[in-house]
């Protein structure tokens, strides 16, 4: 059974001083999914947010939410709440009227918000800490509530803007995993945005990357890492070798003065393209059995994995490996058929994919370490 659309953006544009910050955008959300927005500051992705929220009307387009017509709709009507950044809690209240605040705005009997308030707190894990001020609350403690907050009201769709940045690193993912388990155990939509790739791929079910005020690519987070529409796309998720290739016909790519085999098909007969390796989908072993054959420029130890730069032809390449290579060390490299992702060239392209900087990167910070 196809699942159904809670909200939909229809050709949605925002300026902001003559500036496009949204151009055209186009986006449906499934009822009771978890679909991040993605993206470096200033794509677009909180502008999003706030369309969706009624903080800020499109300058053109359409907003759609349970098929009625959102413009002109002002915030408070929207079936809708957000969590900020910042949580912007009430210093002055406890916790129990943090949580409480909406439902007594919308004026519920005493009994039914007691009982709403201890279901929130319940499902945060903050049972007993009714009475506690928020000032003596660590940051998870206080995102908690801020969650418990913008549940008790019951929306529809809970946007969620950085609300993790605040936080530590261990702390952080143990937020995403509750996050992710309370999203499952109220169904209920969730909106996340982030410019953090791990996040997005370990919480979503779908993740949109944008940049520059477009949606770039709509996927699940496997669809995005593994199949790439370009090369902002595969920069941006994860690390990734970028190359110029030329396709020479079906499943036959050439790159780095090698052909390879590949499991892409549908392009012209030496169609110029972009080739996308990912650092762990490549080998390293003794030269005569290499493709390729470069030498070793940096070696910098990950604990799971050393991640080896290699030189081939002026070009740099990430590996990710478990066994341990020396700098100067001569090796070769092995590529199999379904590591090798092709793309059409885009305006993304030329621009990513070498990391011949962060080598030099790495030796400055030597230099640096030893000075010291």
């Amino acid at each position: 059974m196809a699942k159904k659309n809670i909200l939909e953006l229809e050709n949605v544009h925002v300026s902001f001083d003559g500036e496009k910050v949204l151009e055209g955008l186009d986006l449906s959300i499934e009822d009771k999914e978890f679909i991040t927005l993605l993206g470096p500051s200033g794509c677009g992705k909180t502008t999003t947010l706030r369309i969706i929220a009624g903080f800020l009307e499109p300058d053109e387009g359409t907003i759609v939410f349970e098929d009625k017509i959102m413009i002109g709709v002002p915030a408070y009507k929207r079936q809708v709440n957000t969590i900020f950044q910042r949580y912007a809690l009430f210093p002055h209240l406890n916790v129990f009227e943090n949580v409480a605040f909406g439902l007594r705005v919308k004026k519920l009997p005493e009994k039914e918000i007691k009982e709403q308030v201890s279901n929130m707190l319940r499902l945060v894990n903050l049972e007993g800490f009714e009475k506690r001020r928020i000032d003596t609350l660590s940051g998870g403690q206080q995102q908690r509530v801020a969650i418990a907050r913008a549940m008790a009201v019951k929306p529809k769709v809970l946007l969620l803007d950085e609300p993790l940045a605040a936080l530590d690193l261990k702390l952080r993912k143990d937020m995403q995993k509750e996050l992710k388990n309370i999203q499952r155990e109220l169904g209920i939509t969730f909106i996340f945005v982030t410019h953090d790739q791990e996040e997005a791929l370990t919480m979503s079910d779908r993740v949109v990357v944008m940049d520059k005020g477009k949606i770039q690519q709509v996927g699940t987070p496997q669809d995005i890492y593994n199949e790439p529409k370009n090369a902002f796309v595969a920069d941006f998720i994860g690390e990734s070798n970028i190359l110029d290739g030329i396709m020479k016909k079906d499943f036959e790519v050439e790159f780095s003065g090698a052909c390879f085999e590949c499991l892409d098909k549908g392009f012209a007969s030496n169609e110029s393209v972009d080739v996308v390796v990912r650092p762990e989908d490549v080998d390293i072993v003794e030269t005569q059995k290499g493709v390729l054959t470069g030498t070793v420029t940096s070696v910098s130890f990950l604990g799971v994995h050393y991640e080896i730069i290699v030189d081939i032809g002026g070009f740099k390449w990430m590996i990710q490996t478990t066994d341990k290579h020396e700098i100067g060390e001569k090796v070769g490299l092995i590529i199999d058929p379904d590591a090798i992702h092709i793309m059409k060239k885009s305006e993304y392209s030329g621009l990513y994919g070498d990391y011949s900087s962060y080598s030099e990167e790495m030796d400055h910070l030597s230099d640096t370490l030893e000075e010291e």
